[in-house]
């Protein structure tokens, strides 16, 4: 290959990157507005233009009808195992991290050293009201962020709904279980039975 050659080609390929670094630097510099800028092309003066009358943002609605007052205990949607069993998949995926599987704030990011939250079982959260738990998951609180663009408001609720079975596992008392389930507590199958070492065995012998 001659020199000519060389020198034609290592022209071109400057050619080449100078266009691309050019066609580069005309993205950068666009004609565009940053949020919040001021704007010469509207009439009042504002980039940001403010939502189109008569229209809903999407969620918003079911934002409205699921809402309720922070202090309120009341429940928007019927209680039942659909909505249990999707508030356990929906707070095994969001809430496990930090709160762990038994709502203690044992999750696996507070025992890698992040601030443990508290435990659900507290007095304080067994009594807070539903609306509460809701805002705090739709809001956020203290170092928990919200959650409004993950979870859906339904979703929010059934999570609220999981959160008091978790409660009420661990503070139940055995008179206010259905029949069926306390007779099984109360007097469990023998083949259910624990073993126990050191029993007493037919005759006055222990194992």
């Amino acid at each position: 290959m001659t020199n000519t050659s060389l020198f034609r080609g290592a022209l071109f390929v400057s050619l080449f990157l100078l266009a691309g670094c050019s066609l580069k630097q005309d993205m950068a510099v666009q004609p565009k507005d940053r949020p919040l800028w001021p704007s010469d092309f509207f009439t009042d003066g504002r980039s940001a233009r403010p939502l189109v009358e008569n229209t809903v943002a999407r969620g918003s609605v079911a934002n409205d009808e699921l809402l309720v007052p922070k202090d309120s205990n009341a429940f928007p949607l019927p209680l039942n195992m659909e909505l249990l069993e999707r508030g356990e998949d929906r707070y095994k995926i969001f809430c496990t991290p930090c709160h762990g599987l038994q709502g203690d704030g044992n999750g696996m990011v507070a025992m890698r050293g992040m601030k443990h939250p508290p435990s659900y079982h507290q007095d304080r959260l067994r009594q807070a009201p539903n609306g509460y738990i809701y805002d705090v998951i739709t809001n956020g609180f203290g170092a928990m962020l919200s959650y409004s663009a993950q979870i859906s408001p339904r979703d929010r609720w059934a999570i609220v709904a999981y959160l008091r079975a978790l409660q009420l596992s661990r503070n139940a008392k055995v008179s206010d279980l259905p029949p069926d389930i306390r007779e099984k507590v109360l007097h469990p199958p023998a083949d259910q039975k624990p073993e126990t070492r050191g029993e007493s065995a037919p005759g006055g012998k222990t194992e």
